[in-house]
Protein backbone atom coordinates (compact mmCIF):
# COMPACT_ATOMS: atom_id res chain seq x y z
CA UNK A 1 0.00 0.00 0.00
CA UNK A 2 1.34 3.75 -0.67
CA UNK A 3 1.39 6.06 1.79
CA UNK A 4 0.24 9.66 1.50
CA UNK A 5 3.33 11.30 1.21
CA UNK A 6 4.28 9.11 -1.99
CA UNK A 7 0.77 10.34 -3.76
CA UNK A 8 2.74 13.30 -5.35
CA UNK A 9 5.19 11.02 -6.76
CA UNK A 10 2.40 8.71 -8.46
CA UNK A 11 -0.01 11.51 -9.66
CA UNK A 12 0.39 11.98 -13.24
CA UNK A 13 3.28 8.92 -13.36
CA UNK A 14 2.58 5.54 -15.21
CA UNK A 15 1.01 2.58 -13.74
CA UNK A 16 2.52 -0.46 -14.90
CA UNK A 17 0.47 -4.16 -15.05
CA UNK A 18 1.49 -7.44 -13.71
CA UNK A 19 3.49 -8.01 -16.47
CA UNK A 20 5.28 -4.99 -16.58
CA UNK A 21 3.28 -2.99 -19.04
CA UNK A 22 1.79 0.42 -19.12
CA UNK A 23 -1.66 0.65 -17.99
CA UNK A 24 -1.79 4.35 -18.15
CA UNK A 25 -1.39 7.35 -16.09
CA UNK A 26 -2.24 8.06 -12.28
CA UNK A 27 -4.57 11.00 -12.43
CA UNK A 28 -6.54 11.13 -9.02
CA UNK A 29 -6.03 9.06 -5.70
CA UNK A 30 -9.07 8.36 -3.56
CA UNK A 31 -8.67 8.34 0.62
CA UNK A 32 -10.15 5.74 2.93
CA UNK A 33 -12.22 8.22 4.22
CA UNK A 34 -12.08 6.54 8.10
CA UNK A 35 -8.14 6.10 7.47
CA UNK A 36 -7.33 8.95 5.48
CA UNK A 37 -4.69 6.69 3.72
CA UNK A 38 -4.56 6.01 -0.65
CA UNK A 39 -7.42 3.04 -1.59
CA UNK A 40 -7.85 3.60 -5.27
CA UNK A 41 -5.94 4.84 -7.57
CA UNK A 42 -7.77 6.17 -10.97
CA UNK A 43 -6.11 5.53 -13.98
CA UNK A 44 -6.49 7.30 -17.64
CA UNK A 45 -7.34 4.02 -20.21
CA UNK A 46 -9.30 3.46 -23.20
CA UNK A 47 -8.68 5.49 -26.17
CA UNK A 48 -6.58 8.70 -25.99
CA UNK A 49 -7.11 8.42 -22.03
CA UNK A 50 -10.91 8.94 -22.44
CA UNK A 51 -11.81 7.16 -19.63
CA UNK A 52 -10.24 6.26 -15.90
CA UNK A 53 -10.25 2.81 -14.48
CA UNK A 54 -10.25 2.11 -10.53
CA UNK A 55 -7.21 -0.31 -9.33
CA UNK A 56 -6.79 -0.69 -5.29
CA UNK A 57 -3.67 -0.17 -3.83
CA UNK A 58 -3.58 -1.90 -1.02
CA UNK A 59 -0.83 -4.22 -2.66
CA UNK A 60 0.32 -1.92 -4.90
CA UNK A 61 4.11 -0.98 -5.06
CA UNK A 62 5.98 2.45 -5.80
CA UNK A 63 9.09 1.99 -8.02
CA UNK A 64 10.96 5.34 -8.15
CA UNK A 65 9.05 6.82 -11.57
CA UNK A 66 6.13 4.56 -11.50
CA UNK A 67 3.50 2.59 -9.58
CA UNK A 68 3.30 -1.05 -9.85
CA UNK A 69 -0.33 -2.77 -9.64
CA UNK A 70 -0.67 -6.98 -9.14
CA UNK A 71 -3.40 -6.85 -12.22
CA UNK A 72 -3.37 -6.98 -15.53
CA UNK A 73 -3.91 -4.46 -17.91
CA UNK A 74 -7.19 -6.37 -19.43
CA UNK A 75 -8.76 -7.07 -15.69
CA UNK A 76 -7.79 -3.04 -15.26
CA UNK A 77 -10.12 -2.01 -18.33
CA UNK A 78 -12.78 -3.76 -17.83
CA UNK A 79 -13.73 -2.74 -14.04
CA UNK A 80 -16.68 -1.55 -13.52
CA UNK A 81 -17.22 1.78 -15.05
CA UNK A 82 -17.39 5.05 -12.31
CA UNK A 83 -18.50 8.54 -12.98
CA UNK A 84 -15.55 10.52 -12.06
CA UNK A 85 -17.64 13.33 -12.19
CA UNK A 86 -19.47 12.44 -9.41
CA UNK A 87 -18.15 14.91 -7.01
CA UNK A 88 -14.79 13.02 -5.96
CA UNK A 89 -16.68 10.15 -4.14
CA UNK A 90 -16.93 6.33 -4.64
CA UNK A 91 -20.35 5.48 -3.21
CA UNK A 92 -20.82 2.44 -1.00
CA UNK A 93 -22.23 0.74 -3.90
CA UNK A 94 -19.47 1.49 -6.18
CA UNK A 95 -16.70 0.60 -4.01
CA UNK A 96 -18.88 -2.50 -3.23
CA UNK A 97 -18.70 -2.92 -7.05
CA UNK A 98 -14.96 -2.41 -6.97
CA UNK A 99 -14.79 -4.88 -4.13
CA UNK A 100 -16.49 -7.93 -5.78
CA UNK A 101 -14.79 -7.35 -9.30
CA UNK A 102 -11.24 -7.19 -7.42
CA UNK A 103 -12.00 -10.49 -5.18
CA UNK A 104 -11.29 -8.20 -2.34
CA UNK A 105 -13.44 -8.65 1.48
CA UNK A 106 -15.50 -5.98 2.12
CA UNK A 107 -16.20 -6.38 5.37
CA UNK A 108 -12.23 -8.04 6.25
CA UNK A 109 -10.98 -4.46 4.06
CA UNK A 110 -13.47 -2.34 6.66
CA UNK A 111 -12.18 -4.01 9.81
CA UNK A 112 -8.32 -3.62 8.72
CA UNK A 113 -9.53 -0.30 8.34
CA UNK A 114 -10.82 0.05 11.81
CA UNK A 115 -7.37 -1.42 13.19
CA UNK A 116 -5.85 0.89 11.34
CA UNK A 117 -7.54 3.93 12.87
CA UNK A 118 -7.16 2.21 16.61
CA UNK A 119 -3.78 2.27 15.97
CA UNK A 120 -3.10 6.36 15.70
CA UNK A 121 -2.60 6.90 12.05
CA UNK A 122 -3.34 9.98 10.96
CA UNK A 123 -6.82 10.34 9.43
CA UNK A 124 -6.80 13.68 7.94
CA UNK A 125 -6.88 13.48 4.30
CA UNK A 126 -5.93 16.36 2.44
CA UNK A 127 -8.65 17.43 -0.03
CA UNK A 128 -6.38 19.13 -2.12
CA UNK A 129 -4.33 16.23 -3.33
CA UNK A 130 -7.32 13.96 -3.48
CA UNK A 131 -10.87 12.92 -2.98
CA UNK A 132 -11.62 10.60 0.17
CA UNK A 133 -14.26 7.77 -0.28
CA UNK A 134 -16.94 7.91 2.92
CA UNK A 135 -17.46 4.53 4.61
CA UNK A 136 -21.03 3.91 6.36
CA UNK A 137 -21.57 3.78 9.89
CA UNK A 138 -19.18 6.30 11.51
CA UNK A 139 -19.67 7.35 14.82
CA UNK A 140 -18.38 11.30 14.77
CA UNK A 141 -19.96 14.53 16.64
CA UNK A 142 -18.76 16.30 13.49
CA UNK A 143 -19.10 16.77 9.86
CA UNK A 144 -16.81 16.92 6.93
CA UNK A 145 -17.53 19.42 4.42
CA UNK A 146 -15.79 19.13 0.89
CA UNK A 147 -15.85 20.60 -2.57
CA UNK A 148 -14.34 20.11 -5.86
CA UNK A 149 -11.57 21.49 -7.38
CA UNK A 150 -10.24 22.50 -10.52
CA UNK A 151 -7.34 20.62 -11.35
CA UNK A 152 -5.82 21.43 -15.04
CA UNK A 153 -3.18 19.93 -16.75
CA UNK A 154 -1.71 20.00 -20.28
CA UNK A 155 -1.77 16.71 -22.78
CA UNK A 156 0.68 16.52 -25.58
CA UNK A 157 -1.46 15.24 -28.65
CA UNK A 158 -0.11 15.17 -32.66
CA UNK A 159 -1.50 18.01 -34.91
CA UNK A 160 0.63 17.36 -38.14
CA UNK A 161 3.25 16.91 -39.67
CA UNK A 162 5.66 18.61 -41.81
CA UNK A 163 8.42 17.79 -44.88
CA UNK A 164 10.81 18.15 -46.91
CA UNK A 165 10.47 17.26 -50.27
CA UNK A 166 13.14 18.26 -52.94
CA UNK A 167 11.77 18.30 -56.62
CA UNK A 168 12.77 19.20 -60.69
CA UNK A 169 11.86 21.66 -62.59
CA UNK A 170 13.30 23.42 -65.91
CA UNK A 171 13.53 27.09 -66.90
CA UNK A 172 14.80 29.07 -70.10
CA UNK A 173 18.22 31.10 -68.99
CA UNK A 174 19.71 33.45 -71.72
CA UNK A 175 23.16 34.55 -71.47
CA UNK A 176 25.55 36.76 -74.45
CA UNK A 177 28.44 35.43 -75.34
CA UNK A 178 30.77 36.74 -78.08
CA UNK A 179 32.45 34.78 -80.54
CA UNK A 180 34.95 35.75 -83.78
CA UNK A 181 35.01 34.70 -86.88
CA UNK A 182 37.07 35.61 -89.58
CA UNK A 183 36.05 37.29 -93.01
CA UNK A 184 38.73 37.83 -96.29
CA UNK A 185 39.71 41.23 -96.66
CA UNK A 186 41.60 41.81 -100.04
CA UNK A 187 44.65 44.11 -99.75
CA UNK A 188 46.83 45.81 -102.63
CA UNK A 189 50.09 46.63 -102.71
CA UNK A 190 52.21 48.47 -105.58
CA UNK A 191 54.73 46.77 -107.19
CA UNK A 192 58.67 48.41 -105.22
CA UNK A 193 61.83 47.24 -104.68
CA UNK A 194 61.05 45.40 -101.78
CA UNK A 195 58.51 42.73 -103.60
CA UNK A 196 59.89 42.77 -106.99
CA UNK A 197 61.54 39.78 -107.03
CA UNK A 198 58.30 37.66 -105.42
CA UNK A 199 56.32 39.74 -108.60
CA UNK A 200 58.47 38.12 -111.27
CA UNK A 201 58.73 34.64 -109.53
CA UNK A 202 56.00 33.56 -111.16
CA UNK A 203 54.63 32.95 -115.06
CA UNK A 204 54.80 35.93 -116.57
CA UNK A 205 50.81 35.91 -117.64
CA UNK A 206 48.28 33.07 -116.98
CA UNK A 207 45.71 31.83 -114.73
CA UNK A 208 46.15 30.99 -110.51
CA UNK A 209 44.57 30.12 -107.70
CA UNK A 210 45.43 30.97 -103.81
CA UNK A 211 43.24 29.14 -101.30
CA UNK A 212 42.64 30.77 -97.25
CA UNK A 213 41.14 28.89 -94.95
CA UNK A 214 38.54 30.29 -93.22
CA UNK A 215 37.47 30.29 -89.02
CA UNK A 216 34.69 31.51 -86.88
CA UNK A 217 33.79 30.66 -83.62
CA UNK A 218 30.46 29.39 -82.19
CA UNK A 219 28.86 29.04 -78.60
CA UNK A 220 28.88 25.50 -76.75
CA UNK A 221 26.29 25.12 -73.92
CA UNK A 222 27.06 22.36 -71.20
CA UNK A 223 25.43 21.98 -67.45
CA UNK A 224 27.35 21.15 -64.39
CA UNK A 225 25.40 20.69 -61.04
CA UNK A 226 26.97 22.66 -58.45
CA UNK A 227 25.52 22.60 -54.39
CA UNK A 228 23.93 26.23 -53.67
CA UNK A 229 22.96 26.10 -50.15
CA UNK A 230 21.86 23.57 -47.46
CA UNK A 231 18.19 23.71 -45.73
CA UNK A 232 17.13 22.38 -42.62
CA UNK A 233 14.06 21.71 -41.08
CA UNK A 234 13.56 22.68 -37.35
CA UNK A 235 10.44 23.56 -34.62
CA UNK A 236 9.93 25.96 -32.24
CA UNK A 237 7.08 26.29 -29.58
CA UNK A 238 5.08 29.15 -28.87
CA UNK A 239 3.38 29.62 -26.04
CA UNK A 240 -0.41 30.42 -25.86
CA UNK A 241 -3.21 31.27 -22.72
CA UNK A 242 -6.01 29.48 -23.23
CA UNK A 243 -9.18 30.22 -20.77
CA UNK A 244 -10.85 26.28 -19.64
CA UNK A 245 -14.17 25.98 -17.61
CA UNK A 246 -15.32 23.88 -15.54
CA UNK A 247 -18.00 23.13 -12.93
CA UNK A 248 -16.83 22.09 -9.61
CA UNK A 249 -19.67 21.64 -6.70
CA UNK A 250 -19.16 22.63 -3.05
CA UNK A 251 -21.16 21.35 0.11
CA UNK A 252 -22.74 23.23 2.09
CA UNK A 253 -23.47 22.92 5.99
CA UNK A 254 -26.99 24.40 8.12
CA UNK A 255 -27.68 24.16 11.08
CA UNK A 256 -31.34 23.43 12.46
CA UNK A 257 -33.09 23.26 16.19
CA UNK A 258 -36.07 21.86 17.10
CA UNK A 259 -37.10 22.69 20.72
CA UNK A 260 -40.02 21.13 22.58
CA UNK A 261 -41.70 23.84 24.75
CA UNK A 262 -43.29 22.18 27.87
CA UNK A 263 -44.70 25.43 29.44
CA UNK A 264 -46.79 26.26 25.51
CA UNK A 265 -50.15 25.14 27.05
CA UNK A 266 -53.48 27.10 26.89
CA UNK A 267 -54.86 29.02 29.47
CA UNK A 268 -57.97 28.33 31.32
Amino acid sequence: MITKEQIPTVLDHPVYDADGDKIGDARHIYLDDATGSPEWVAVKTGLFGSRESFIPVRDAQVAEDHLDVPFSKEKVKEAPSIDVDSGGYLSEEEEHRLYEYYDIDWDAAWQQAQRTEATGTDTTADAETAPQAPRTGESDDAMTRSEERLHVGTERHEVGRARLRKYVVTEEQQVTVPVRKEQVRIEREPITDANRDAALSGEPIGESEYEVTLHEEKPVVETRTEPVERIHMTTEEHIEEETVHGRVRKERVEAEAEVDNEDDTPER
